[in-house]
């Protein structure tokens, strides 16, 4: 069984620069950060790859398609620490007869009032190359995507944090308008031995984007988002025009202290038709949550203080 692991641990410093000032509960939604929280989820993400490019004045496509690695876990969370580890275990159906693939994933999001910074990292290993007829695996293909993107939430009385955790919840309907700014790099690597076998990619996209909570007697959320927006993207130094879309989609359950949510992500950069090669890259995500929030154990909240007095929080 290949074991997978997806450690994440942000601790003060780096929150302390990002966190939400403005994080007061409100009328519109309900603020649980002096609360432990700890979950139990299922996640399931991919990079998939597709390029373009004409061979004698046909048009021909490969698709990059990595082994998917489905992962389960625990997340523990309380004020600006946030601590996952999550696995693969082998009888998940994506997993079975996918011991030498690899998946590294590393995602964050700080706060600062509206502004609002979502970091993330993706490390594969183990795809199939397909066009369509033929497919060929590639066990020992590797791609490393890292960036992020910075929003600005124009309505205060949107709560984001009620999409992307659990330390709020809109207790009343509200949505906002929220241009991105996305940067990419990825690393392509075959690992076969050859040379030139790797390939950077620069990606940097502008989207204006639209989200709403809808909230029903205050403890079911239906949330959605759309955005759409155009950049460039720099492939082995040869720039060309790129188009994005986005969607996003939550259902939440919610009391003060349990929470179930399922939440699905899907993001597209399209390569401009008129370039050579075209890449698309697409990111999608799956999670399902259940947790429970509690009032933190006196002995955890005294060295939470004494850490965070000692470091300057």
């Amino acid at each position: 069984m290949g074991v997978k692991i997806v450690i994440g641990l942000f601790l003060g410093a780096i929150g302390s620069l990002f966190a939400q000032q403005d994080s007061e509960e409100n009328s519109h939604f309900t603020n649980y950060d002096d609360k432990l929280i700890t979950s139990l989820y299922y996640f399931d993400t991919s990079n998939n790859f597709l390029f373009n490019y004409n061979l004698d004045g046909t048009s021909n496509y490969l698709e990059f398609q990595p082994n998917r690695r489905e992962q389960i876990g625990v997340n523990l969370s309380y004020k600006f620490i946030d601590v996952s580890y999550g696995f693969s275990p082998a009888f998940l159906a994506e997993n079975k007869d996918n011991s030498g693939s690899k998946l590294f994933t590393l995602s964050t999001r700080f706060y600062h009032k509206k502004w609002m910074q979502s970091l993330t990292f993706i490390n594969q290993k183990g795809f199939y190359v397909s066009n369509g007829e033929v497919q060929a695996p590639f066990p020992r293909m590797r791609t490393t995507k890292i960036g992020g993107t910075t929003s600005y939430i124009f309505n205060d009385k949107f709560s984001f944090k009620t999409i992307a955790n659990q330390k709020e919840w809109q207790s009343k309907s509200a949505g906002s308008f929220i241009p991105n700014l996305s940067i990419f790099y990825t690393n392509f690597d075959l690992n076969d031995g050859g040379e030139d076998t790797n390939s950077n990619i620069y990606l940097v996209s502008l989207a204006p984007s639209y989200f709403y909570n809808f909230v029903i007697n205050n403890q079911f959320l239906l949330s959605g988002g759309m955005s759409t927006g155009a950049g460039f993207n720099i492939v082995d130094g040869d720039i060309s025009a790129i188009y994005e879309w986005s969607a996003s989609l939550k259902i939440g359950y919610n009391s003060d202290s349990f929470f179930t949510f399922v939440n699905l992500n899907y993001i597209d950069f399209i390569q401009d038709s008129t370039a050579q090669i075209r890449l698309n890259d697409q990111i999608s995500t799956v999670k399902i949550t259940a947790g429970y929030r509690f009032d933190p154990p006196k002995k955890v909240k005294e060295f939470y203080d004494k850490t965070a007095e000692k470091i300057g929080l």
